[in-house]
């Protein structure tokens, strides 16, 4: 009994230190965004990696996850006798979940692995304890370009996911199945509102903070981690931490927007 209380009160006191330290490294990270100097070269660089680069793995999901949803609203609501409610479903789907969760979850796997383990390396690597040796603040020369540039390329990249989903979602249902296009567009038109847009602009920007956050902070931490890992196997294990943590917060905090918004 007396060994489950002291592993209980180790584990308890290790988590709410890491809670604070995490949420210490987000606040500190948010105010150097608004001090000088401004990096525009490093933020530019950034907006490519994260947005520009990641725009064919969104268009190509997007495409499909919107024929998807098109094959499957046309054979529910073909049972009905709703098929002039097909663009609606799929739009709202697309707008309020599905575009900003799936987008996200496409960007963690590619841009916020990479993100981790860049920052995880240069930990290891002690490139960071240089940076501090020479006067330069890592959290504004390393951080701040990402969290810029991940807040900016979410909801664009949410927009586009949500506009190939559309798509994707008219050539299977108007293309392939024969629903009518003005149906399908009239639909859309009469039942999506601005709260549906705004509900996905902010999610995704949420989305976009939880992943350079947790990406960089996993990353930067490196040598506090619990395993004890360092080097290449310390890297590999932060990443993958880094990439679940992340995904389960997207998915959290989605649910929690919704039932405030709704």
């Amino acid at each position: 009994m007396r060994n489950f209380v002291e592993k209980t009160g180790r584990e308890t006191i290790y988590y709410v230190e890491h809670a604070g330290m995490m949420t210490i490294f987000l606040c500190s990270c948010l105010i150097r965004i608004f001090t000088r100097p401004f990096q525009l070269r490093a933020i530019i660089k950034q907006l490519h990696f994260i947005g520009a680069k990641s725009v064919f793995i969104i268009i190509v999901a997007g495409s499909f996850t919107g024929m998807v949803l098109g094959l499957q609203g046309y054979y529910v609501l073909q049972r009905f006798g709703s098929l002039d409610m097909i663009g609606s479903a799929v739009a709202l789907s697309l707008i309020r979940e599905l575009g900003p969760v799936l987008a996200a979850l496409m960007v963690v796997g590619r841009a916020g692995s990479a993100i981790c383990a860049e920052i995880g390396i240069m930990r290891t690597t002690e490139q960071i304890d240089a940076l501090e040796c020479m006067g330069i603040h890592p959290y504004k020369y390393l951080m701040v370009p990402k969290f810029i540039a991940a807040i900016i390329s979410l909801p664009l990249l949410t927009c586009l996911f949500d506009v190939m989903g559309i798509l994707g979602g008219y050539f299977a249902a108007v293309v392939l199945f024969g629903v009518n296009e003005g149906s399908y567009f009239q639909g859309m038109y009469s039942s999506v509102v601005w709260a549906d847009i705004e509900m996905g602009l902010i999610k995704s920007f949420v989305f976009g903070l939880i992943i350079v956050w947790v990406a960089t902070a996993k990353g930067f931490f490196l040598h506090l981690d619990r395993s004890g890992a360092f080097g290449a196997e310390g890297v590999s294990r932060i990443t993958t931490k880094a990439v679940v943590l992340s995904s389960v917060a997207i998915l959290g905090s989605d649910y929690l927007i919704s039932a405030i918004l709704l």
